[in-house]
């Protein structure tokens, strides 16, 4: 890998510091080393949204949340082993160790194979709502197709998939569809394929799902088509495929203050005054995985919303219910104070 030097980080370094290297660079690893460059550990994006769900400070040191035994292998591996190691371990990215157990470079699934980077995985946009709260700006225009600066919502989504490698998507439409589908048409304008869901009645937040054709063998990403996100959607069906997922709802953090004073107390006594205390909790925030056995059981052109499949899936208890947690860019353009923001902070967008 070029520039594999970038993914290094100090073990004095904080929990931050790794965050931007994932992000920034093209291995999404943080090898974590010490002064003379001796492999101590790595940390992932799995390990970063452990952390969050664990409420953890990202200011702490990187030590805290490290894989402290990662997998490795000897700077004279050939490529047939590195490949076969990264495939058997179901890994994209491995640090090549001299026999000092010094990071001498850092290989990554791309470096063996060009086509790595694109996904087979389906991806559905839910595109169907009336767009009721951001009157009058929807009543001669869907909300997908409203402009931040000078892209449409829904265009600014796609293209951002797309810069993943998602080719094949699926767009659920209702609301001046005609729209929709004239500004998209199949998609060849972007070079991947575009087909239509027609919602003929209201179907909740799901129940489009139910109109997707036979055939799909994996998980399908399904994101609501009002919002803006920069979240890592490989990361994501990688988690879902990791921990063998019937469908994963992404969370995010929502913190909200009590307007009062909070009294705690024990058997009639009061052990503690609390004023107007904060609270933190993990909310939906519109984007999911859902494999083909729960989406292939909902009964056609049935309304369901997405938080009643998931508390069928938490019924049932013999299929897997997980949960993702953000931490990127994110946004729920449904308000028009909301579509005021985006326009403002459209640079996190592109």
């Amino acid at each position: 890998m070029k520039n594999w030097k970038k993914c290094l980080v100090s073990e004095a370094s904080s929990i931050i510091s790794a965050i931007r290297v994932i992000d920034l660079t093209e291995a999404k690893i943080a090898v974590i080393v010490d002064d003379d460059n001796h492999l101590k550990g790595t940390v992932t994006d799995y390990d970063v949204r452990k952390a969050i769900l664990a409420g953890g400070d990202l200011h702490k040191n990187v030590q805290t949340i490290m894989n402290i035994t990662p997998k490795k292998l000897g700077v004279g591996a050939d490529e047939n082993t590195i490949l076969s190691e990264m495939l058997g371990k179901a890994v994209r990215q491995l640090p090549l160790v001299d026999m000092d157990g010094r990071v001498v470079d850092i290989k990554i699934l791309s470096d063996f194979n060009d086509n790595a980077s694109e996904k087979d995985n389906p991806v559905l946009l839910m595109a169907g709502g009336l767009g009721t709260r951001l009157r009058p700006l929807t009543n001669s225009c869907p909300k997908p197709l409203l402009k931040i600066g000078n892209k449409p919502i829904l265009e600014i989504i796609v293209e951002n998939f797309i810069q993943e490698g998602f080719r094949n998507f699926f767009i659920s439409v209702n609301y001046k569809a005609e729209m929709i589908e004239d500004y998209f048409g199949d998609g060849s304008k972007w070079g991947v394929s575009i087909q239509y869901l027609h919602e003929n009645k209201r179907l909740g937040t799901a129940g489009a799902m139910s109109l997707l054709p036979k055939g799909i063998t994996k998980p399908i990403i399904v994101m609501n088509g009002d919002l803006l996100t920069k979240v890592n959607f490989y990361q994501l069906l990688e988690f879902h495929t990791k921990h063998h997922g019937a469908a994963t709802m992404c969370v995010r953090e929502y913190t909200y203050q009590i307007p009062f004073g909070v009294v705690r107390f024990d058997d009639w006594k009061i052990t503690e005054l609390v004023e107007k205390p904060k609270t933190t909790e993990f909310v939906n925030a519109g984007i999911y995985v859902v494999s083909p056995e729960v989406f292939y059981g909902l009964k056609e052109n049935e309304y369901i919303d997405m938080p009643d499949i998931f508390q069928q899936l938490i019924e049932r208890k013999k299929s897997t219910s997980l949960i993702f947690p953000i931490r990127e860019y994110w946004l729920d353009v449904g308000r028009l104070e909301d579509f005021e923001r985006a326009q403002a902070e459209i640079n996190e967008l592109i």
